[in-house]
């Protein structure tokens, strides 16, 4: 019975010896073995893994994967103009030499999230003083991201950390701040919108200008087409009257003189004249037997 029991104990000895001297490295993390509190050995590859039993060597696990940094409240900055801006960002980062990493935080990822971001918030602080207000927001947010990355991946090289990734997520003015940048957009716009105005209203006179001078010249050439066609119009109708004369001179006395009858008795006019004038002839004598005078109108 004493042989059984000392043989279970002696078995159940062996294997908490061979369990201690058994280790599994995930794939998500660094494994440090140590010897005596010393690093002896960085195992990255996961599988099973053989250790001497403690307390000659234990091991610690460090995270491998891309870690978060992502303060809950946004950082007070200050632009070059002494203006206040509240930041909000995100910093992506990962442990890339463990030896580092454990030598400068002990393992402790939470101590390295509070180093990075107080590197972080000093680069931040630097480049914003820089900078305008309106440079921050739209013109050299990219430019600003970059010079923070570079500097915080310098620092972070040293303590075994690599930056993935830096973003302002969010950049907010102040109340103040709010409304001094909208009255500075609005008179900018403002200056913009007057300047268009300006170029329209003279784009629109020379416009104006150049439709009169083409209107000026085609009114010009309509009227002298016009007159000469007026010109001509006058010379066929003289024409007409002088042949329709050399035919027929006594009709066209005639003709001539029912026209002055009819513009001197239809204007509404009193007309005193003797009876045996001239201008009542072919009234008195239809047929125009006496000598043929030609009435002019106005006679």
């Amino acid at each position: 019975m004493n042989k059984m029991i000392t043989l279970f104990i002696s078995i159940l000895i062996l294997l908490c010896i061979g369990t201690s001297m058994v280790f599994v490295v995930d794939q998500r993390q660094y494994a440090i073995v140590f010897s005596f509190g010393e690093v002896k050995n960085i195992i990255s590859a996961p599988g099973l893994h053989l250790k001497i039993p403690p307390p000659f060597q234990n091991v610690i696990y460090i995270d491998k994967r891309i870690q978060t940094i992502d303060n809950p409240e946004a950082g007070r900055y200050i632009t070059a103009e002494k203006k206040n801006l509240m930041v909000d960002l995100f910093v992506k980062w990962r442990i890339i030499e463990p030896r580092k990493f454990y030598i400068s935080f002990r393992g402790e990822a939470s101590l390295a999230q509070s180093r990075l971001t107080q590197v972080i918030c000093a680069a931040l602080n630097e480049e914003f003083t820089k900078r305008t207000v309106s440079e921050v927001v739209s013109n050299e947010r990219e430019v600003v991201m970059q010079a923070v990355r570079k500097k915080v991946e310098r620092d972070a090289s040293n303590l075994g950390i690599e930056i993935v990734d830096v973003r302002l997520r969010r950049v907010d003015f102040l109340e103040n701040v709010s409304e001094s940048v909208y009255q500075r957009m609005k008179a900018e716009r403002q200056k913009v919108a007057n300047e268009q105005r300006s170029t329209g209203s003279a784009e629109a006179e020379n416009i104006r200008a150049d439709a009169d001078k083409q209107r000026e010249v085609v009114i010009a050439a309509a009227y002298k087409q016009a007159q000469e066609i007026k010109g001509d119009g006058d010379a066929q109708a003289a024409a007409i009257y002088a042949n329709a004369f050399s035919r027929d001179p006594q009709f066209y006395a005639f003709y001539q003189s029912l026209e002055v009858y009819r513009s001197s008795i239809n204007n509404g006019d009193i007309m005193v004249s003797d009876s045996n004038s001239e201008f009542f002839r072919f009234m008195q004598n239809p047929a125009g037997l006496a000598t043929p005078t030609v009435l002019n109108r106005g006679h």
